[in-house]
């Protein structure tokens, strides 16, 4: 996608010097700020305190970070250290798992003399098939799209709703919620977007950042106004991403979904989730049972960062002093309030034969393990 008409993705390797960089995420929507990681201390700061966020973009930054570190010391016994430093970061998004175990198996039986370049190529390939992953989930997303179109008076718009930010800055490019929404707009398809801001850390201000910056039409919302327009006939699907989803269909994601989902669900408008094939942990059968929610710092809640008067980044204080802050990071949306799963071999039910039906060799791999 592109950033001021340059074409950007969020991670990438630098073509004059071969060093990782990445959009730093803590500056935005106000400043654009690029960032080179390079020490294991640098890409697990990134993970863990949030320069880059969303799932599919956790698991491509730890893939380099396993490569960047391979060039260093390719022995066994870093290998190891490297996968439980960068593991231990975010016990939420089952996708930076999933991209350590696959470097891991990957190089664990090379000669040490291979690894650095098989894990760099490895680490490419893994944000090579998450852009591909998500312009496809695009492509089907933009189905649903056309059908709410076709039954609207010409030149309505389609009105969709989406929560947090589960755009081509939380992944490596396309987005997942918001790949659909960028294919409706190259599609010459009208749309109007509502974005809940999505406190705490208002991370809906990226998905307005980045619509805007595409020309797509939005409004930034209370993430309390949702359920009010959807009373009100002004929401005609919600879409949002997923940080994990179950074998049967749950869904975790940004705290709030879940709300949204109960409100979609008492007003009969469509929740579908975008979903990466990585995000399911196919471990998992109950998600309000066995998926960690990430409690975050109490700073992130009574505390606000905007720009201020001057036009400077500041951070202001919006709780009294001396209240205690909880700040639970996910929320589970159990399968019965999900219509529909989009991943990128088509859409299905939010339940294990859907999930199975369109990933039998991932589902019977599991299960064999098991």
């Amino acid at each position: 996608m592109k950033v001021n008409g340059v074409s950007y993705r969020s991670i990438w390797r630098d073509a004059s010097d071969g060093a990782v960089r990445i959009i730093d995420q803590r500056w935005l929507p106000h400043d654009f700020r690029i960032a080179v990681l390079d020490s294991l201390d640098d890409f697990a700061a990134a993970i863990r305190d949030m320069w880059v966020r969303g799932a599919p973009l956790i698991g491509a930054t730890a893939a380099y970070g396993v490569a960047v570190q391979m060039a260093r010391d390719p022995s066994d016994a870093h290998l190891d250290h490297v996968h439980a430093v960068l593991n231990a970061t975010r016990p939420t998004a089952i996708n930076l798992a999933w991209a350590l175990n696959r470097c891991r198996a990957a190089l664990r039986p090379l000669h040490a003399s291979d690894r650095a370049g098989a894990a760099m190529r490895l680490a490419d390939a893994i944000a090579d098939e998450d852009v591909e992953i998500n312009r496809r989930i695009g492509e089907h997303g933009l189905g649903l799209i056309r059908e709410i179109a076709a039954a609207k008076p010409a030149g309505e718009p389609v009105r969709l709703l989406t929560h947090c930010n589960a755009g081509w800055i939380a992944t490596v490019d396309w987005g997942t919620a918001t790949s659909p929404m960028y294919h409706a707009a190259e599609a010459g398809i009208p749309l109007q977007v509502w974005v809940d801001e999505t406190r705490p850390r208002n991370q809906g201000a990226l998905t307005a950042w980045e619509l805007g910056s595409h020309g797509i039409a939005h409004s930034y919302i209370t993430d309390n106004a949702g359920g009010h327009l959807m009373q009100h006939g002004l929401v005609d699907m919600v879409i949002t991403g997923t940080d994990r989803t179950t074998a049967t269909g749950d869904v975790c994601n940004k705290i709030g979904t879940y709300l949204k989902a109960l409100a979609a669900h008492d007003n009969g408008v469509p929740f579908y989730v975008a979903l990466p094939s990585p995000t399911i942990d196919w471990t998992v059968a109950d998600g309000l049972r066995e998926i960690p929610i990430e409690d975050r710092a109490a700073t992130e809640v009574s505390h606000v960062q905007g720009r201020d008067a001057a036009g400077g980044i500041a951070s202001v204080e919006v709780t009294p002093a001396g209240s205690g802050v909880a700040n639970p990071a996910f929320d589970v949306t159990p399968a019965r309030l999900v219509t529909g799963l989009i991943t990128e071999r088509g859409i299905c039910p939010a339940s294990r034969a859907g999930l199975a039906g369109l990933f039998p060799e991932l589902a019977s791999a599991e299960s064999r393990a098991s």
